[in-house]
């Protein structure tokens, strides 16, 4: 009979639960103490810069040192987000969360892109703003306050780039400060030529360049987040291939109920209904197993909840359903 207590569903310990459990949870543990101490880091310089950058702005009249103020504002309230998603992410699974707090740093990447997608689009307006309505800028300053805010950058990017390689989270932060990187070295060159040529137009030009790099950038990782939250099935698992494989093992009659979803970026989970011609419960031990096997080797599926369904036989003289979780 089919039970939905908690216990039973095997959802309370977390979802990287495995045979090299304790190791790979002590791992996991100092990795993200030290995201959290670079997060933290990273929004105290964020903070440093804008003050930095909003005082040089107001005094040069720039625009883009203005926007590239409000641009490390956001982001040091994006970086905020990402270290609450972090600390949540780490709550153990309980009976009211049964799949644990994974799902909280997916959630804080997708705020952190919306916002980023909406500063982008303030910058292409005042940029157009300021096209309509030149104003005269100190590039001297421009091109200081600039020089500072791209050291800042560079230190903070530089924290995070090992962990974005791993963690959609803390990727959409790192690209909220490259793309601030990027903005103080057009900060920096349309300094120069303010102070060389008075062309003004420079600093909108690179306003509205920095903005389409922040879109581009933000719209393939707002398609992941969207896709996890949305419980799509990963890129590169097909959902006729996984039905066409199972079939293949001995003894599986066919597939039918197949769910595929991410929990995270690093645990897909997979639910099915078996139906073997086989009701013997030896026989469906053996091939519960070799289904979760090639679900694994092929597609690096390790959390399944099968459900067995067999065809009438000699043996047995009812409809039975019998479900079989590991």
């Amino acid at each position: 009979m089919r039970t939905n207590h908690p216990e039973h569903r095997g959802h309370l310990r977390p979802m990287n639960h495995s045979h090299t459990q304790d190791h790979h949870h002590h791992h996991e543990h100092h990795v993200l103490e030290g995201s959290q101490r670079r997060l933290v880091i990273s929004i105290v310089l964020n903070l440093l810069i804008s003050l930095a950058e909003v005082i040089g702005g107001i005094f040069s009249g720039s625009l883009s040192l203005l926007s590239d103020a409000l641009h490390n504002l956001n982001d040091s309230a994006s970086l905020a987000i990402s270290l609450v998603a972090v600390r949540i992410s780490r709550r153990e699974a309980d009976t009211h969360r049964t799949f644990g707090y994974n799902r909280a740093e997916i959630i804080g990447a997708f705020l952190n892109l919306i916002t980023l997608v909406i500063v982008a689009f303030y910058l292409i307006k005042e940029a157009i703003e300021r096209y309509m309505n030149p104003e005269p800028i100190n590039g001297t300053v421009m091109f200081a306050v600039a020089v500072v805010g791209l050291g800042a950058n560079l230190a903070t990017a530089a924290m995070l780039h090992q962990d974005s390689r791993h963690n959609l989270n803390i990727q959409s932060a790192f690209v909220h400060i490259l793309s601030d990187a990027l903005s103080s070295v057009g900060v920096i060159i349309a300094g120069l030529l303010i102070i060389a040529f008075r062309v003004y137009i420079v600093d909108t030009l690179l306003t509205v360049m920095i903005s389409a790099y922040i879109l581009a950038e933000s719209y393939p990782m707002m398609r992941r987040a969207v896709r996890i939250l949305m419980q799509s099935a990963p890129e590169g698992i097909e959902y006729e291939q996984v039905v066409t494989k199972v079939r293949q093992v001995e003894g599986v009659e066919d597939i039918h109920h197949l769910h595929i979803w991410q929990l995270d970026e690093a645990h897909t989970n997979l639910e099915a209904h078996i139906v073997i011609n086989e009701c013997d419960y030896e026989q469906m031990s053996s091939i519960k197993q070799a289904v979760k096997h090639r679900l694994e080797e092929i597609f690096g599926i390790s959390h399944t909840t099968l459900e067995f369904e067999f065809v009438r036989c000699e043996s047995c003289d009812d409809d039975s359903c019998y479900e079989l979780r590991h």
